[in-house]
């Protein structure tokens, strides 16, 4: 099989205040499955979308086997055979349409001379790519009611079918269960072996790149700074200290706080079309609860319940023993209620806005006077808040779109704090951000409960968990089947719980 070379040469790029690439040299061919790795804002999501035609406005050259090539739009990418699949793979599917439909839709729409579909036609040959993946899904169905691996494994089928010779996934594991992960990996074997095409594979997840590819390339400030092969030899320290160009101290060590009084409580709470069954628990005042499971086990789901955000159909919320009424997230922050969902860009910031009104966003009428919002006082409450978390931004002026993930995290959980909670939730706090942003925003949860503030802190990463938390409550379908003393387990029983086990767990520990 004959091997392609993708290659740039000298791209730069810039966005309002911000060099996002700066005369960066690149290149991977067919028959490799490539990582791209670099802490937040280094630059490697922007070379991407350059690639697949989604960012047009570089400077510098992209060669396909030598050949300089247009690549100013996806479908020009497209037509040179070079496809990304985002993380939110929804964005990127027609979910009113059947399986077969979204997997031949490049084909529809570029190849079609005719206005006369033959859907037989369609539905075979998007069965036979499927087959081909060993992905099996009834074509008829339709996308929006696939669970998102089967998503992003019709994306990929997509892709496949439009004759792709470099797939780029972005972020792809970070929405996937165990289970799902494993089946992914399957699938990027499966392509790396039969297909012979580029795969790059972008991930902040470390262990991952180690596991699954040949080579790594790390961006740092708009920059490559190093590509290496992976070996058995490789380390997940080694290339962290390489994206973020000093050494790192790979765990978390809490600070001791001092743990009061229980001062919130969640007792037999239901709600969410039922993925939140039964639950109980309750947060102490400077203290944080971890809250434990797979995905789908009702995690996000009970968060949102408590927050007001789906309606609760039964139990109660108490702080400091007074019953909460909490129907919609206003009445949640009346409460002191804060609340950091997973989805920051759809639900946590308003990524149109400038960081200065998202870090004012939460408690707004402080910074009223009259009916006018004093521009002054939000302007001195951002740039206070942008020092003291570290928010990376060249102006308080910036579009929040414009800021790198982790740093969009840290306005999220910013406008909380301005506006002084007593209980902060947070859902999947790290997904998508580097493991320097992580530190952050650990030592910012960590500064909260100093303040003498409560935290419930839900995520499917169970080493985060026990890094962060005192005591850990672990679901499964929608109910608590442990609690357990964070210091006093470790991550094969919060797993062994996780998977739906009732008996009591007989493992043997093993020291943190």
């Amino acid at each position: 099989m004959d091997k392609l070379t993708l290659e740039t040469r000298g791209v730069s790029m810039e966005f309002p205040g911000v060099q996002a690439l700066t005369n960066v040299d690149f290149s991977v061919s067919t028959g490799e499955i490539r990582a791209v790795v670099g802490a937040n804002g280094a630059g490697k999501s922007t070379l991407m979308k350059i690639l697949a035609g989604a960012t047009p406005g570089y400077t510098g050259e992209v060669l396909l086997n030598g050949e300089v090539i247009d690549v100013r739009s996806t479908m020009a990418a497209k037509r040179h055979g070079i496809q990304i699949v985002f993380q939110e793979v929804d964005t990127a599917l027609v979910p009113t349409l059947s399986v077969a439909e979204n997997v031949m839709l490049n084909h529809m729409v570029m190849d079609f001379k005719s206005p006369v579909v033959n859907w037989k036609k369609i539905r075979r040959e998007a069965q036979e790519v499927l087959a081909r993946l060993h992905i099996d899904v009834n074509v008829r169905r339709l996308v929006q009611n696939l669970p998102l691996a089967q998503k992003q494994m019709v994306l990929i089928a997509k892709a496949i079918a439009a004759k792709c010779n470099f797939l780029i996934l972005d972020e792809p594991t970070a929405p996937l269960s165990d289970t799902e992960t494993a089946e992914l990996f399957r699938l990027i074997k499966h392509l790396h072996e039969t297909e012979n095409i580029a795969i790059v594979f972008i991930s902040h997840r470390i262990n991952e790149v180690v596991q699954i590819c040949d080579k790594y390339t790390v961006m740092r400030n708009g920059e490559i700074v190093d590509t290496t092969a992976v070996t058995p030899q490789t380390t997940t320290k080694e290339i962290v200290e390489k994206m973020l160009g000093r050494a790192f101290e790979e765990l978390f060590t809490k600070e001791k706080v001092a743990i009061g009084e229980k001062i919130f409580e969640v007792a037999n709470l239901c709600g969410a079309d039922g993925k939140v069954n039964d639950v109980s628990f309750h947060v102490r005042k400077g203290e944080i609860v971890g809250i434990a499971g797979l995905v789908g086990a009702g995690k996000s789901e009970l968060c949102k319940t408590i927050f007001g955000a789906y309606p609760k159909t039964g139990g109660t919320v108490r702080f400091n023993g007074n019953k909460l009424k909490i129907s919609n997230p206003t009445q949640a922050v009346k409460n002191r209620i804060a609340f950091v969902p997973e989805e920051r860009r759809k639900e946590g910031v308003l990524v149109n806005e400038s960081v200065s009104l998202n870090l004012s966003a939460a408690c707004l009428a402080d910074f009223c006077t009259l009916s006018f919002i004093n521009k002054g006082k939000v302007d001195a409450n951002a740039k206070s808040y942008v020092e003291d978390l570290g928010i990376i931004t060249p102006s308080i002026r910036q579009q929040v779109r414009n800021l790198s993930g982790g740093n969009q995290q840290k306005v999220a959980v910013g406008k909380w704090l301005a506006a002084d909670c007593d209980v902060y939730i947070f859902d999947e706090p790290t997904k998508g951000v580097d493991v320097g942003a992580k530190h952050d925003i650990f030592s910012l949860i960590n500064n909260i409960t100093k303040q003498g503030n409560s935290v419930i802190y839900a995520s499917c990463e169970n080493a985060e968990l026990l890094s962060i938390a005192d005591r850990i409550y672990v679901l499964f379908d929608g109910k608590v089947m442990a609690e357990l003393v964070a210091s006093e387990t470790n991550e094969d029983e919060i797993m062994y719980y996780a998977v739906g086990s009732t008996a009591a767990y007989a493992g043997a520990r093993q020291s943190q």
